[in-house]
């Protein structure tokens, strides 16, 4: 049992919902086009959790190798660091998972017949272990922000998109200012990660944009990216006024300053749950932006 414990801890849950969001809400745009593959859909979601899984696990393990992380730090249990699992079985648990999501986006291309789609897959399975690993790592140069955009949020939610609406790009006009919202309130979860970290970080050399530009810059970011998000969301909105579009905002930026206010004042330990309520904002988000979409679908 805490064997099991400790590889779910390393699969960091409380992150997920970041995945799963982008894909719901992409999945809500092919529907409201008029959805043509279900199947799809279940795949991009299948694809988007074991692609963020495996992009865990490699941070634990070549963070590990590359002595960055120390016994006792802020935030998740690093198992690897901690005793609690092997170097070797953490690099296999990573190549598996990493495996599956491979499978998963050749099987999707199969379906579908797109073969241009090996090149974003192509991408995200890089991105996945250049977040942490290889000579330059996105998250130690202050690049994993940006990153978290585009394969968080542009990626997933377009794609999903075009491939649950029968491979066509007419889904754009909701699903790109879709895909910048979600993937914005996205690098707000690593926003809160790094704010945590940023001792730690900092004494090992590791450069996140919490570390390079401080806690206070970063806090108003965090803030003002969900204000940015919900602007940019104004065609969706307009597209769902006569389904209740009009109330998610509204929900979402009570919920985010109520957070935000709560980031400013905690340190260490105590913003584990505010990451996790930063995820949750976001998949509520998505939840309710996409049941307005279902419920204007043409």
């Amino acid at each position: 049992m805490k064997r099991i414990k400790v590889w779910i801890e390393a699969m960091r849950l409380r992150t997920l919902p970041v995945s799963v969001a982008g894909v719901l809400a992409g999945v809500a745009c092919g529907f409201y086009y008029g959805m043509e593959s279900w199947l799809q859909g279940a795949l991009c979601m299948l694809l988007a959790v074991s692609a963020q899984i495996a992009s865990n696990f490699a941070n634990e393990y070549f963070d590990y190798k590359k002595g960055l992380d120390r016994k006792g730090r802020e935030g998740f249990r690093r198992g690897v660091t901690e005793g609690d699992i092997s170097p070797h079985s953490m690099l296999a648990a990573t190549l598996g998972t990493l495996a599956l999501s491979c499978l998963t986006g050749i099987a999707m291309m199969l379906l579908c017949g797109q073969w241009w789609l090996l090149a974003p897959g192509i991408l995200i399975a890089l991105f996945a272990l250049g977040y942490s690993a290889g000579p330059w790592p996105l998250s130690h140069h202050g690049l994993g922000d940006v990153a978290v955009i585009i394969f968080f949020g542009i990626v997933p939610v377009c794609l999903t998109a075009y491939l649950c609406d029968g491979c066509s790009f007419r889904s754009l006009p909701l699903a790109m200012p879709l895909s910048l919202a979600v993937g914005l309130l996205a690098a707000n979860v690593l926003i809160v990660n790094n704010y945590r970290d940023v001792e730690d970080d900092a004494a090992c050399g590791k450069r996140t944009t919490v570390v390079i530009f401080g806690r206070k810059t970063m806090s108003m970011l965090y803030l003002c990216s969900g204000i940015v998000a919900m602007v940019i969301m104004f065609p969706v909105w307009k597209a769902t006024m006569l389904w209740g579009g009009w109330f998610v905002p509204f929900l979402y930026l009570a919920l985010h300053r109520a957070i935000w206010l709560r980031l400013r004042n905690c340190r260490g330990a105590a913003l584990n749950p505010l990451l996790g309520l930063t995820a949750m904002n976001l998949l509520v988000f998505s939840l309710f932006t996409s049941a307005a979409l279902f419920l204007s679908a043409r």
